[in-house]
């Protein structure tokens, strides 16, 4: 099953001094033949959050965009466009969202269940109720190590 990638397990892949791309990289080992993805959220997070003053190992957007334009040319890489709608399409369950930071990881996961994939992220909080549809298949969390 194909992996679309939380905006975090693609930083600590890109940056080797994060303090979990060792764990990134064992579980990229692993799973590699299985095919990952991107969407243009976790493309946009990386850049942004990447590039911002305050992380660690900065640098300009284009230099970030350019590591991950080179990452995605792997054979194995897929690139998923959101097709789906936050309030149009009924994926997300409202009810069980407890805050606001957990939109962006439902959404991600929506689109792995959509796409038939697995959502692989470092969060060991994403409550697989909050998808229609979503099985424990579809959600892999990464333990660092």
């Amino acid at each position: 099953m194909r992996s679309l990638l939380d905006i975090n397990l693609i930083i600590a892949l890109l940056d080797s001094a994060h303090v979990f791309h060792r764990s990134a990289q064992t579980w990229l080992e692993k799973e590699i033949q299985n095919g990952w993805a991107t969407c243009p959220i976790t493309e946009n997070g990386v850049i942004r959050i990447m590039s911002q003053n305050a992380y660690p190992n900065s640098q300009p957007p284009s230099k970030i965009a350019e590591r991950l334009a080179e990452a995605c040319q792997h054979p194995t890489h897929e690139f998923w466009p959101e097709t789906i709608s936050l309030v149009k399409d009924s994926v997300i369950r409202w009810q069980y969202l407890l805050g606001p930071r957990q939109i962006t990881d439902a959404y991600l996961l929506a689109i792995a269940v959509v796409n038939q994939g697995k959502f692989v992220s470092f969060d060991q909080h994403i409550n697989l109720s909050v998808v229609s549809g979503a099985t424990p298949a579809n959600l892999q969390v990464v333990q660092p190590s």
